[in-house]
């Protein structure tokens, strides 16, 4: 069993003792829940802000513990202040490190696209995301069937939420892709050997009709990087590790944006010449 398949199993479990502490009933009572999305699509693809979505996230299987001291609201505001299109809130506990209380907090502090980061394959966290104030779902290509994938995207719209798709491969692109997903991210990260190469992005970014906002995730951590592949055709990027894992996460996304916003400028101004 890889550590995805781990993870899977261990969310059904999950899944069923929510659904007996938090019935769905209560769920919908929420303040949340019939609240107004903000569009991550929106923000993202919106030329004045830096398509970047920031992520807040304490661990990895991969990596372990990355940050174990950072504020939720210290550093959710000061990644939108630093100039953000979006957060990104990691809400698996057992193996990120994560909760939904995460999530809410997020929200009570910033009013932006919050995606709710975890391994939904039930329609019941579609609604909790509902609940506690998440605009747009992660569904992992990976994690599901196509054709459950697909019901899961049309619930999720028909509760006004916005749809991320993430897929590793091409084949994944290809079986996976849907008219009810708003955008669609490519995980540079290989899920069996962990090893991140941005190539796949770039490999990948032409198969996606323009229809979709195109999203780079993983392994971001140089500026230059992001130019090319805003270049290649992405409107934005998930960053997440390369922030937290130093002691103050939105200081280091100010810095690595404020450098990205002067190479893009750079790139444009010579593409013009």
């Amino acid at each position: 069993m890889n550590i995805l398949e781990k993870i899977i199993s261990r969310k059904k479990e999950e899944i069923a003792e929510r659904k007996a502490l938090y019935p769905q009933k209560l769920l919908e009572k929420s303040l949340f829940f019939d609240g107004k999305v903000v569009s991550m699509k929106k923000y993202v693809t919106d030329p004045e802000k830096t398509g970047i979505i920031t992520e807040f996230k304490r661990k990895s299987p991969s990596k372990g513990l990355i940050n174990g001291t950072a504020s939720v609201e210290q550093t959710t505001i000061g990644y939108m202040q630093a100039g953000a299109s979006a957060l990104s809130i990691l809400t698996d506990k057992d193996f990120f490190g994560g909760s939904e209380a995460d999530l809410g907090l997020a929200r009570k502090f910033n009013f932006c696209p919050i995606l709710r980061k975890d391994f939904i394959v039930d329609e019941y966290q579609i609604i909790e995301s509902r609940s506690i104030g998440a605009d747009c779902i992660l569904l992992i290509a990976a994690a599901l069937p196509p054709k459950r994938l697909k019901e899961l995207a049309v619930f999720a719209k028909s509760l006004g939420l916005e749809v991320l798709l993430e897929v590793h491969d091409g084949e994944e692109l290809a079986q996976s892709l849907n008219e009810h997903v708003d955008l669609v991210g490519i995980n540079n990260r290989n899920l069996k050997t962990f090893e991140v190469d941005i190539q796949t992005s770039l490999d990948l970014v032409k198969a996606i009709p323009d229809t979709f906002t195109k999203i780079s995730e993983s392994g971001l951590s140089d500026p230059a990087k992001l130019v090319q592949l805003k270049q290649a055709g992405f409107d934005g990027f998930l960053i997440g590790e390369n922030f937290m894992k130093t002691i103050r996460p939105h200081q280091a996304a100010y810095n690595f944006m404020q450098q990205y916003r002067k190479l893009l400028a750079a790139s444009k101004e010579q593409a013009s010449l």
